[in-house]
């Protein structure tokens, strides 16, 4: 089969590549993951004293000068996009035959960077913009105007990989990932391109961003133990870890892929996405977008909620969040709900923010391929308000077909992607 029920060109994903604090590339991420094992842990990148929390799911093990956002996201990228580019096998090197779709997160000039400026305006004390602008007239940090443009990331890594066309970027809050996969997938199925290289990637804990997130009172302050923080589900929660990472996705119609002898890992069956203007951070309390997601999402896949086997969560440990998930679902699935597996990544690897809808996508194909369910650790409290089959901190063996896939961001970002091993 090569077309959907709808007639569109099947979308298969042939290639795959994932960075997170577990560890670099599928193998060491799939072992971490299904082991139960955390990747969060205490902040050393930059001080944390007086600070209420204090820990997250950093890659401390990827170097880039000078330490930055962008420049960290900007390598993370370039690591799970050489990995699924080398598994697919499709082009030549630096020549990719398709366009980049890449969610990266929001950019903005850095404290080290704003001081940098603040001495060389002459000003020490009480810096103004005017100051700040004064510094910069200096033409010594022109390099800087590249690297804190929204668009530098996606055009480094499309000259890197020889994408095709205008790279896109984009910055959909905690859905960005899943949004870019969408991206290629509509690509691909209105007859544009072949393939498409879709990327979520965010190397974004800095002091600036916890501190903020940590005034949106988001984060989870349960600071010892480290890896104990992240309860998603749990009656206990207490809000999101932040987490670093990045995973790439090669698309390509299912043709295509078939005509070149490619080794097909999955399918991407169905896209849903709805917004919800009701509050900068919390749902609707009706769930309505949530709900409309999951569903336009089976609905795309041509499926029914009964083909679901599995629930990839959103599952950020955030008390609200959890529980407009399990409603969403529930609403959704009915009572069937209740049976059916749904785990969060992120009780180990921390909220990757914008990557974390592409990183969940590896894993959620990962689950398919090998047969075997990631846990939800640190579920030692359940909710009685969250009636579902969390797969609690072991992880389980079982036959998936077919998964749902949540991405819900602030803002009232909610974007859902159906995973399958075949087209039904």
């Amino acid at each position: 089969m090569t077309h959907d029920r709808q007639g569109r060109p099947l979308v298969a994903v042939t290639g795959m590549g994932v960075v997170t604090s577990l560890g670099r590339g599928q193998s060491e991420n799939w072992a971490a993951l299904t082991a139960g094992r955390s990747g969060i842990h205490a902040i050393n990148r930059f001080p944390t004293e007086g600070l209420r929390t204090r820990i997250a799911g950093t890659v401390d093990f990827v170097a880039v000068e000078p330490f930055c956002a962008p420049m960290l996201s900007e390598r993370l990228a370039i690591l799970a996009a050489e990995e699924a580019v080398a598994e697919a096998g499709t082009g030549a090197k630096g020549d990719f035959p398709g366009p980049l779709f890449i969610a990266v997160p929001p950019v903005e000039m850095e404290w080290p960077q704003r001081e940098a400026l603040a001495a060389a305006s002459g000003q020490t004390d009480a810096i103004t913009y005017a100051d700040l602008l004064k510094g910069a007239a200096t033409g010594r940090f022109r390099a800087w105007h590249d690297l804190f443009l929204f668009g530098t990331v996606a055009d480094r890594v499309a000259e890197r990989f020889g994408t095709k066309g205008s790279p896109i970027s984009l910055s959909t809050a905690c859905s960005s990932g899943a949004t870019a996969i969408q991206l290629g997938v509509e690509a691909i199925r209105r007859g544009e391109t072949q393939a498409a290289l879709c990327i979520g990637t965010d190397g974004s804990v800095n002091p600036e961003s916890l501190i903020r997130f940590s005034l949106l009172s988001a984060l989870s302050t349960q600071n010892d133990p480290p890896e104990g923080a992240a309860k998603p589900f749990s009656r206990n929660r207490d809000g999101f870890v932040m987490g670093e990472g990045a995973a790439a996705l090669v698309l390509e119609s299912a043709e295509a892929a078939r005509a070149r002898g490619a080794r097909i890992l999955g399918y991407v069956l169905g896209c849903g996405e709805r917004g919800d203007g009701f509050h900068r951070t919390r749902s609707s309390p009706d769930g309505a977008p949530i709900i409309a997601a999951i569903r336009e999402a089976i609905e795309d896949a041509g499926l029914t909620p009964d083909d679901i086997d599995y629930v990839n969560a959103h599952g950020t440990g955030t008390p609200e969040n959890d529980k407009m998930e399990s409603l969403g679902c529930m609403a959704v699935m009915g009572e069937r709900m209740k049976r059916v597996p749904i785990s969060s990544n992120k009780s180990m690897v921390g909220h990757t923010l914008t990557a974390a809808g592409a990183v969940e996508a590896v894993f959620s194909l990962l689950t398919i391929a090998k047969g075997r369910i990631p846990p939800t650790i640190n579920h030692a409290v359940p909710d009685p308000a969250i009636p579902l089959d969390v797969v609690p901190n072991t992880a389980r063996d079982a036959q998936v077909n077919v998964v749902l896939s949540n991405s819900f961001g602030f803002g009232g970002q909610n974007t859902c992607l159906v995973f399958g091993a075949e087209p039904r």
